[in-house]
């Protein structure tokens, strides 16, 4: 019993990750590579998931994950990924399109389905705006690439993919599948009005299965090119941020938790359907039955940390590879001693949430004191990096509280931040809340591997197994003068970006992403 081990494969924005865990929920062992989405030339705004490329780095991060294990010890395996991303395949099950969630090239295409009503009739049924989501992006390939089109028989999200190509299956949860904007909420499957709207036929579209069903077993040819072991049954995960939920486990209605990955998601768990009147955030089903999840999304929030490492902190990375320390935790250390507001630097980067029209303004920092450097430099950046998350993030707790008709206490931090000091900590001041930390980071992979216990007869439920497994790390208490000083930081900041989004909607410099149709 002990040697039993389980898989999860996780597909995000900016990385996949193959993790490794045991039946007590401890990370055994991972393999991770980063990875980007080129543009396709002529197709403004899109971005293109190179499947076979991915594929590669996939069965890279598998390998390495499994170098010092036995594979005969993996239980099962499942998987998970970034939203809204999606793929097609021929007849013969052949990959002939793809992107990641981040796609905004469907402009005109979701522009028509506003101003015809369609995407109002949507967002009510999907509880998604059209944006990034596949109702403008199949118009757009209707229109573009028609043959593309015609020769399509099967779609699905990106961490379906991962299932197809271990299997050869095709299928979908109600997490991910609703994240195409495709589904009725309530009936948590494909929306027949939905469809009828963007002219496609049911038979495109996979079966809907419940997370944790057994969908088929490792083929041949994908055991020889993970080092999986040929039979090893595959299961139906989820999608990420809801796996994240449930890898901590976020199951009942009315608990809040900010999942700070490449993006940054700020969620509360409904046990109806709830859609924001406003058209700010965003609903889709949980993974659980009987639970939906609300959510504002912090854009690129990671990516811009990211994005700064490599930019910025080249003397940390030599640092790090001296020390074997984290460049992010150097980094942090140094920064900390800095007082909330980062000596006048404010971060622009992602904005509060609106999903009818998510602009943002071009990236920048503001407010250098430049006769007095030694207040003005990379540590400050870097601690306006974090602060401009967490005010993104209190935007979107604000709204999350009005129409949950709820007052937040506390919250969970999860993700690649909560392995921070600084951050956490940040994040605690400026929302004024007391911010947990559990023990295991990589939720969203626990989640995709409880999962896969489920399908390998390990749990009978997943969300008790977390609720049994989970562990807490630290509790963060906001300090109140910091809290203090961020409520006027936070207006400030508001004042700021509203500012900045008039530049960049002037057409003066680039916006940090704009979505499809607005």
């Amino acid at each position: 019993m002990n040697d039993e081990l389980l898989l999860a494969i996780d597909a995000g924005t900016g990385s996949c990750r193959a993790i490794l865990f045991d039946l007590t929920g401890r990370q055994v062992a991972i393999g991770q590579r980063e990875y980007s989405h080129a543009e396709l030339p002529g197709a403004p705004g899109s971005q293109v998931f190179d499947t076979d490329t991915n594929w590669a780095l996939i069965c890279a991060c598998v390998r390495e994950a499994l170098a010092a294990v036995d594979p005969t010890r993996i239980q099962a395996v499942s998987a998970t990924s970034m939203r809204e991303g999606m793929v097609l395949y021929d007849g013969s099950g052949h990959e002939i399109w793809a992107c990641p969630n981040v796609d905004s090239r469907a402009g005109e295409e979701a522009a028509e389905l506003v101003s015809s009503g369609a995407a109002e009739d949507i967002f009510e049924r999907a509880g998604d705006w059209v944006s990034i989501t596949a109702p403008a992006r199949f118009r757009w390939i209707a229109k573009h690439e028609p043959d593309v089109l015609a020769a399509a028989a099967h779609v699905g999200t990106l961490g379906d993919w991962i299932l197809t190509k271990l299997s050869g299956e095709f299928v979908t949860d109600p997490s991910l599948g609703s994240s195409l904007g495709m589904f009725e909420l309530a009936s948590r499957d494909w929306s027949d009005r939905i469809l009828e709207i963007c002219g496609l036929e049911r038979s495109l579209f996979p079966p809907i299965v419940g997370c944790g069903t057994v969908i088929g077993e490792v083929s041949a040819a994908a055991a020889a090119e993970t080092g999986l072991r040929s039979g090893t049954p595959v299961v139906a995960g989820g999608a990420d941020t809801q796996l994240g939920l449930l890898g901590i486990g976020v199951t009942q209605p009315g608990r809040v938790t900010l999942v700070g990955g490449s993006f940054w998601q700020c969620t509360v768990v409904l046990d109806e359907p709830l859609i924001d009147p406003e058209k700010r955030l965003r609903t889709l089903c949980h993974t659980v039955p009987g639970r939906w999840m609300m959510e504002g999304i912090g854009f690129y929030c990671g990516i811009v940390m990211r994005w700064f490492r490599d930019a910025f902190c080249e003397l940390e990375a030599q640092e790090a590879q001296r020390t074997g320390e984290d460049v992010y935790a150097i980094m942090e250390r140094k920064a900390a001693s800095i007082p909330p507001g980062a000596n006048g630097i404010v971060g622009i980067f992602s904005n509060v949430m609106q999903a009818s029209r998510w602009v943002h303004a071009s990236p920048a920092f503001v407010g250098f004191d430049v006769a007095n450097p030694g207040s003005a430099g990379r540590l400050e950046c870097f601690r306006a990096v974090e602060e401009s998350a967490a005010y993104a993030t209190r935007g979107h707790l604000r709204i999350v509280e009005e129409i949950a008709g709820i007052e937040v206490h506390d919250a969970v931090l999860t993700g690649g931040a909560a392995n921070g000091a600084l951050w956490p900590q940040i994040v605690a001041d400026v929302l004024g809340v007391e911010v947990a930390v559990p023990e295991v980071k990589e939720s969203t992979a626990l989640g995709a591997a409880l999962y896969a216990g489920v399908g390998a007869g390990l749990f009978d439920d997943a969300g008790a197994a977390a609720e049994r497994l989970v562990r807490f790390e630290r509790r963060l208490s906001p300090d109140p003068a910091a809290s203090v000083a961020y409520d006027s930081l936070y207006e400030q900041w508001l004042e700021l970006y509203r500012r900045s989004l008039e530049i960049s909607e002037a057409g003066i410099v680039r916006p940090l992403w704009r979505p499809a149709g607005a």
